[in-house]
């Protein structure tokens, strides 16, 4: 239990959390924040880690002058290319294993049908969009390295996703950390981002399970 409040209270103070980090350790900062970016979108069993709210507070603390604005978009950015590659050449060598229908223990069966939805909905273009999609944005490169995608193109569509995903959120929070609002109330604007982000999933599911409700009762 007191793990989850830790959790959630470092989910909902960002601002907080990273400007102590900053204090603290210094350039270090940089490397934290490329370890968390790289392990979110690398990892599959870390799909749990902050996201697009890390990038929006990076962006507020650079605001601040507590980091550099350009060189946290290069080392996310990184980081976040780096982390897809990484999560492609695993899906590579597991996926097969997958196709015989083996269990691989880490893996969860259902964020992993849920990719291949997106896969069908929406072809390789799905690299890009499941970068502004928790959960699924973890997934995808996986999805993307146990199918017939080629690395050629995958790193194409992942190095466009990655650089859209970190400077659309870390800029936004860089921009809009002087707004009143945002300055104020800054636990809410990560909740809601965090809320914003998980619509197109919630939009997808919703969709499937009609669809499922559709041909049952055909």
């Amino acid at each position: 239990m007191e793990y989850i409040r830790t959790a959630m209270d470092i989910f909902l103070h960002l601002d907080k959390h990273l400007e102590m980090i900053a204090q603290n350790y210094g350039t270090l900062t940089y490397l934290i924040l490329f370890i968390i970016v790289f392990c979110e979108t690398g990892l599959v069993v870390t799909p749990f880690l902050p996201g697009d709210s890390l990038l929006f507070a990076a962006g507020v603390l650079a605001n601040m002058g507590k980091l550099n604005v350009a060189g946290v978009i290069a080392m996310l950015s990184v980081a976040a290319i780096l982390g897809d590659t990484v999560n492609y050449a695993i899906g590579h060598f597991i996926g097969p294993r997958i196709f015989r229908g083996e269990n691989v223990r880490f893996l969860n069966k259902k964020h992993l049908d849920r990719t291949h939805e997106f896969f069908e909905r929406y072809g390789p273009e799905t690299i890009i969009i499941a970068r502004f999609v928790p959960i699924v944005r973890t997934f995808a490169p996986f999805v993307a390295g146990m199918g017939s995608m080629s690395y050629a193109k995958f790193l194409a569509y992942n190095v466009f996703g990655g650089l859209l995903w970190v400077i659309l959120l870390t800029l936004g929070g860089y921009m809009f950390a002087n707004v009143s609002i945002v300055k104020d109330h800054f636990s809410y604007v990560v909740i809601a981002i965090i809320i914003i982000s998980l619509l197109p999933g919630v939009y997808e599911f919703m969709r499937q399970r009609k669809l499922a409700k559709a041909k049952a009762e055909k």
